[in-house]
């Protein structure tokens, strides 16, 4: 099974879109090597600098309804191929989040007040993730400040990450 977290990068907003994730005009792609420069280059942020924030990072930490838009493998596929392979909001549009698990990557939701605590202590600093898929553990860590939160990994999600996706998980069982 593959490692989860790493560097964060966080994006404070809602309603991220797919189509800000990876824009409509690379849907062609099937090589996914060739959506990884194309990555939130659409993103509608302050401050943010696109590559530039996005290099070296493994996790996104978000707000509510990320993911919300067209259904289309290719946001995770772009999150995916750029290293990030958990993204962690309040909530997921529903087609978004089945594809981020489909990929065997996490789509973690966490309440808003614990989001609110994250941004707050953490953006700004230089924060890494690990994550305990085991134990169901979240643990950030910035200088001087640490925090662990519990986070759900059940069921059928817990089997596709462990697989590494739908298609491993097909070749294991079938």
């Amino acid at each position: 099974m593959k490692t989860f977290g790493g560097k964060v990068l966080f994006l404070d907003r809602n309603d991220i879109n797919t189509d800000e994730i990876i824009p409509a005009r690379y849907l062609n792609e099937s090589n996914r090597e060739a959506l990884k420069p194309r990555l939130l280059e659409d993103l509608g942020l302050p401050a943010f600098k696109g590559g530039k924030d996005i290099a070296g990072k493994g996790a996104l930490l978000s707000r509510a309804n990320f993911g919300c838009g067209s259904s289309r493998e290719h946001a995770p596929w772009a999150l995916e191929v750029n290293g990030i392979n958990i993204v962690i909001a309040e909530s997921f549009a529903r087609i978004f989040r089945q594809n981020m698990y489909n990929c065997g990557m996490i789509a973690c939701e966490l309440p808003k007040e614990i989001l609110d605590e994250l941004f707050r202590n953490f953006a700004g600093e230089e924060t890494v993730l690990n994550v305990d898929t085991q134990k169901t553990i979240l643990h950030f860590k910035a200088e001087g400040k640490e925090k662990s939160i519990p986070f759900k990994l059940e069921g059928f999600e817990r089997a596709l990450v462990e697989a590494g996706g739908w298609v491993e998980y097909a070749n294991q069982k079938y």
